[in-house]
Formats: structure tokens, sequence, C-alpha cells
């Protein structure tokens, strides 16, 4: 009767730390439910979903861990070992996910700094488009002609930022070579009048246009305007487009390249039979 007590009340006392075992995990996951709701309420409307979304999962997978490890106290599991075998885990999971590593906390820094925003041109480790993702362990960008190209955000951290974007307005430099039998002043009111009557090109600063070079076939002109950067490329292509027609239409010629080559002695062409 003694042993049946016995076996009886072991099993409950087990019994009771199973479910407080699993009373301390359901409770810390409704607790990490709670805590997401409310980090959402808070920052969904602040920061952009790129940014709070991976904050969020670490905060909710950090308070069920937790949970998770207060729970086993409970069933009587020592935490000593678990940690000691962890840390031994850790240790070598650490160095064959250095680089994971190293992207993931290059990743927090980036959405904390936030030197680039999904959308914005920009250039970085030698390449050139538009940002299409950003997450904690890569960014990736959009290139010119539709090519996705994934960085890791190590690489990004590091590497020379160019953001498009950001600026107020970015200049538009278009050179060209005309004919030395040009008229130095119409050909600038002809680039300047060019300028002030594109819709993109800023008051202010304003437009400007000089001569930048006498070249072997032709003196070089040099007109530069700013525009807001998302019409940038717009902008210098419509520039480019109309340069030809207005130079046209005011008879200034856009010279090829020649070579005159003078002689100034023939030497006699002597002519031997045999």
């Amino acid at each position: 009767m003694r042993i049946n007590e016995a076996v009886i009340k072991g099993i409950k006392t087990r019994l009771t730390s199973i479910a407080l075992a699993i009373a301390v995990l359901v409770a810390s996951i409704l607790f990490a439910l709670l805590i997401r709701r409310l980090m959402r309420r808070s920052l969904k409307g602040r920061l952009p979903e790129y940014m709070y979304k991976p904050i969020e999962n670490i905060v909710f997978y950090s308070i069920v861990f937790a949970g998770g490890v207060a729970a086993l106290y409970p069933l009587g599991i020592n935490l000593s070992g678990l940690i000691v075998a962890g840390g031994i885990a850790g240790i070598v999971i650490g160095f064959a996910s250095q680089q994971a590593v190293s992207n993931l906390i290059s990743g927090m820094f980036l959405l904390m700094e936030q030197p680039l925003r999904i959308g914005d041109p920009v250039s970085l480790e030698g390449v050139e488009g538009i940002v299409s993702d950003i997450n904690v362990f890569s960014t990736k960008v959009r290139t010119w002609d539709g090519t996705i190209v994934r960085i890791p955000n190590s690489k990004v951290f590091t590497s020379i930022i160019t953001n498009y974007y950001r600026t107020r307005a970015r200049r538009v430099e278009i050179r060209i070579g005309l004919s030395y039998d040009t008229d130095i002043g119409k050909a600038l009111e002809v680039l300047r009048r060019l300028m002030d009557e594109h819709p993109f090109c800023l008051v202010n600063p304003a437009p400007e246009v000089f001569v930048q070079d006498y070249g072997d076939s032709a003196i070089v002109f040099t007109m530069r305007c700013w525009a807001p950067p998302p019409v940038w490329f717009r902008t210098k292509v419509e520039l480019q487009t109309r340069l030809k027609e207005e130079l046209d239409r005011a008879g200034i010629e856009i010279p090829f390249p020649q070579l005159d080559l003078h002689v100034k002695d023939v030497p006699p062409l002597r002519v031997s039979k045999k």
C-alpha cells in the first residue's frame, strides 16, 4: 500500500511539473504574441516593413526561447549541463556560421542607419541599379538591365555607397564638339536656351554653359544643369536628343574628326631603265 501511495505521489508530482512547464511555455508564447502585437501598433506606422519586421521576429523568438528554457526547470532538467553543451555547440556553430553572423549584425546596423532604402537608385560594390529588397542578411539590387544581384550585408556595410536619391538635385553634364567656324556667342546662346526651356532643369542652381577645350577638330562646349534625381536620366536623354535638332536649326555644325596634311617638298621621282 505504501508503494502504491509513493508511486501515485510521484506520478502526481511529475504531472504537476509537466503541467507547470506547459503553463510556463504557453504563458511565454502568449506574452510574446502580446509584445509582437504592441510592437506592430507602435512601429508599423513609423518604420517601413523591411525595418521593423526583423526586429519584431528577434524579440518574439527571444521571448519564446527564454520561456522554453524556463519551462525546463520544473521538469528537473539540469540547466548547467545544458548551458555547457549549448556553449560548446554555440562555439562550433559560431565558427561554421561566422559569415552569416557578420551579415546579420551588419544588416541590423544598416536597418538602423538606413544609408539606402527600397526603391533608391544606388551604386555599391560595383553594382548600379534600384534597391529591391533589404533584410537582415543581404541586400538585393535590380540592375538597370533587370538582373537581380544579391549582396551580403557585410560587404554592403563596409563598401562605399552612392545613393542617387538622397540628394535634392543631381547634375546633368553634356559635352559636345562644334566646328571652329562656329560663332561662340551664338553657340552659347543656343545651348543655354535649350536648358532654360527644359521643364526639369532647375532654376537654382542655374544652368551653365562654357567652352571646355579647343580640340584637334572642334571647339568642345560643356553644358550643365541640375535636375531632381527621379527624372535625372530622362532629363539627360531629352537634352541630348534635342541638342542636335537645335544646332541644325541654328546652322551650327558638328564636325567630323579631320586631319590637314601639308606637303612642303616632293622629291623628284627617278625612273631607271634596264
